[in-house]
């Protein structure tokens, strides 16, 4: 029987270049040029930690998914370079991605998480509204509208971090493993803990997004 299980390396391994420059490939086929001018060059770094990390989920050896993060403030992390293999797309694999860059960010003291998708990528939208991320658009308006001037056609999301929030989406999502008496002892203590405020946070990384 198949196992999945993830492994942290860095965007220039050599198992998951192909992999890297497939993701580009796909990005190009909807777009075309539209992100051209705007394309992102992160150093190597960037993925590594103390600040960021850079995840792979092999099944027999062989990549099926991966995802990383990096710092985008002192209490932000940036989810990056989300992907899954085509073929088994639909079966929870980016959201197994997702959810464990979330408990990587969290555990190294990120205390919210920041990512952006591209205007034709619906599927991601939903995955994130599916995890609880809170869109910083309107999402009534009609995509191709969001890449036409004031708009850069970046779907800007922001999820608060906290051990609470993690406990309560694991009940959320995966009942079947989730312990229900922690999720109530850490709603419990909450009061105690260093948890976000809705307000600011919407303020500080949606200002910072458009500077």
């Amino acid at each position: 029987m198949s196992q999945d299980k993830f492994i942290h390396t860095r965007p220039d391994d050599a198992l998951i270049v192909p992999v890297i420059e497939g993701l580009f490939g796909e990005y190009s086929a909807r777009y075309g040029d539209y992100f051209a001018k705007h394309k992102e060059e992160d150093p190597l770094s960037a993925y590594a930690p103390p600040d960021g990390d850079f995840i792979v989920l092999l099944r027999d050896g062989r990549p099926i998914a991966m995802g990383a993060y990096k710092r985008y403030d002192e209490t932000t992390a940036e989810l990056k370079r989300i992907w899954t293999d085509s073929t088994l797309r639909r079966q929870g694999l980016a959201q197994k991605v997702v959810q464990e860059l979330e408990t990587l960010a969290l555990n190294n003291g990120y205390t919210r998480v920041y990512l952006t998708t591209g205007f034709r990528q619906p599927e991601a939208v939903q995955l994130y509204l599916s995890l609880s991320y809170e869109p910083q658009f309107d999402i009534n308006a009609d995509r191709e509208s969001l890449a036409l001037p004031p708009h850069d056609g970046r779907l800007r999301f922001i999820k608060p971090l906290t051990r609470v929030a993690a406990a309560v989406e694991l009940a959320t999502h995966q009942p079947d493993v989730a312990d229900l008496a922690v999720v109530t002892e850490l709603t419990d203590v909450a009061d105690n803990e260093d948890v976000i405020d809705h307000k600011v946070s919407h303020k500080s990384v949606t200002e910072k997004a458009y500077e």
